[in-house]
Parts: C-alpha cells; sequence; structure tokens
C-alpha cells in the first residue's frame, strides 16, 4: 500500500526530469505570485491582476512574431506591454470620469483580442494554445533561471517594500500624506505584479497566471488573520495546488495549467467551507449567539 502511494506521489518527480522542472518552476512561482497575491486581496486590486495578465499577451505576441518562441523576446514584449497596461489604464482612471475598473476591463478586453489576433495570424493553433494555457511541463533550464531571479527579486523588493504595502493596505491616503514612499510602494508593486504575471505566463499561460495570484491569497485569508502568516501559508498552498496539479495531469493525461488551477480552486473551496472563518465557522458562531 505505502510503495503504491510512494509511486503514485513521488515517482513521477524522481523518474522523470520534466516533472522535476515543473514542479521547481511551480515552487518558484508559489514563493513570489502568491504573496503578490495577498497584497493584491487586501489592497482590493485582483481585477488589476486580471487586467494586466492579459495586458501582456500583445507585448509577448509581438515577440513572439519577432523571434517566434523566444523565452527572451516575449518576456521584454510582456513586461513592457503590461507595464503600459497599468500606468495607462491608472492614467485613464485619474484623468476621466471613468472609475479604475472600468478602465481596467476595457484595457483587459482589447488586450485580449489583440493578443490573440496577432497569435493567430502569424501562427497555428498549437502556439496559440502556449500563450493562452502555457507550457509548465516543457520548462527548460534557461526559463527555470528566469522564474527563479524573478522570485528572488520579487522576495527581496517585498522585503524593502513590506512596511509601505501594509500601510497602503490599510490607509492610503495616510501613507501619501505623512511618506514619500507611497509612490515607490505603489508602482514598485506594480512593476513585481508585472514580472510575475510574465514568470506565470511562461508557465501557465495568460488565461491561467492570474489564478495563481488570486487562489491561494483568498484561501489563506480564510484560515488566519495576520498578514505575515498569510504570506506563508499563501506560498504553501500555492506550492500544494501546483504539485497536486501537476500529479493529477500525469496520471489522468490532462492540460497541466488549467489542471493546477482547479486543484488550486478546491483548496479555495475547501478553506471557504471549512476555515476558521468559512461558512461552517460563521454558521456556527451565528447559531451560538442565537
Amino acid at each position: 500500500m505505502m510503495e503504491a502511494v510512494w509511486q503514485a506521489v513521488v515517482g513521477p518527480f524522481v523518474e522523470f526530469g520534466f516533472m522535476r522542472r515543473a514542479l521547481v518552476g511551480c515552487l518558484a512561482l508559489s514563493l513570489s505570485a502568491a504573496p503578490l497575491g495577498v497584497f493584491l486581496m487586501l489592497r482590493r486590486m485582483s481585477l488589476m491582476g486580471d487586467a494586466v495578465a492579459h495586458g501582456i499577451l500583445p507585448g509577448a505576441a509581438l515577440g513572439y512574431l519577432y523571434a517566434g518562441l523566444s523565452l527572451g523576446a516575449m518576456t521584454v514584449g510582456g513586461i513592457v506591454a503590461g507595464v503600459a497596461v497599468a500606468v495607462v489604464s491608472g492614467l485613464v482612471a485619474r484623468s476621466t470620469v471613468l472609475k479604475e475598473d472600468t478602465s481596467l476591463a476595457a484595457f483587459y478586453l482589447l488586450s485580449l483580442a489583440l493578443g490573440v489576433l496577432i497569435v493567430s495570424t502569424r501562427g497555428n493553433s498549437v502556439d496559440l494554445l502556449h500563450v493562452l494555457f502555457g507550457t509548465v511541463l516543457s520548462l527548460n533550464d534557461e526559463a527555470l533561471m528566469l522564474l527563479g531571479s524573478i522570485a528572488t527579486l520579487t522576495l527581496m523588493g517585498l522585503a524593502v517594500l513590506y512596511r509601505p504595502l501594509i500601510m497602503e493596505c490599510l490607509d492610503p491616503t495616510f501613507l501619501r500624506l505623512v511618506s514619500r514612499w507611497s509612490p515607490v510602494a505603489h508602482y514598485g508593486f506594480l512593476g513585481l505584479l508585472v514580472i510575475n504575471l510574465v514568470a506565470g505566463f511562461h508557465a501557465l499561460g495568460t488565461l491561467m497566471a492570474v489564478g495563481l495570484l488570486v487562489l491561494p491569497a483568498a484561501a489563506a485569508r480564510f484560515w488566519v488573520r495576520q498578514v505575515s502568516p498569510m504570506l506563508r501559508l499563501a506560498s504553501v498552498l500555492a506550492l500544494l495546488g501546483g504539485a497536486s496539479g501537476l500529479l493529477l495531469s500525469f496520471h489522468a493525461d490532462w492540460p497541466s495549467g488549467p489542471t493546477i488551477v482547479l486543484c488550486l480552486g478546491v483548496i479555495y473551496l475547501f478553506s471557504l467551507a471549512f476555515g476558521r472563518q468559512g461558512l461552517v465557522q460563521f454558521r456556527s458562531r451565528v447559531h451560538l449567539q442565537g
């Protein structure tokens, strides 16, 4: 029995190099993207994560047109496009009558349509699926170096910006009044968000990358209240969902990216139901108070 479980759970990672590389990629993303997702959630900016994730697509598609499925060209194009969408949508929201959520939704739709059109006109259905859903099982050493570098840069950036980000989550107006760190924290956070979405794009694709940001953070919120434990728990849950998704996709022969996000969704639903601040506990408190 134990041997069968060992072969099912550990065996694929021991026997196959592509599974080990995929697991390392999920680890890197879990350490960097999931903590960013916590701040994204606390700042009520989850829609921005979705919009920027799709804003990356036209730039990555132009990089694809220029150099094919080149890691460097698609990374640079995605970063430039993601930063442009984040900055321009913010300027539109500050300079017109549109609220930020409407501006982000507009750029989200435009970016998604433009990116799909660019890839479709020059590529084939396989290339389009690669861009939209990623190829975590095809990560090479170059891609792992990129993911590891982005994870390292993100953790260093969060260490520097931690206190200003906490203050901005609580009272952004107060931070702007008393500190010069407000624009540094805001735009530094957006920069980290963009590069992590680009990293997620290479592993999980445009449509799946934002799931690794939002779902582990939302699940962790049902278990803990304090920010520091929430950051750590979000990373653990992201890695658990990533490893579970890899194993399920391996044994069931399902596409890896969507399977990983579905596993993260199961973790979220379990936390929603049974977490310390989930539905079961909430109903118990209401029953006791009644």
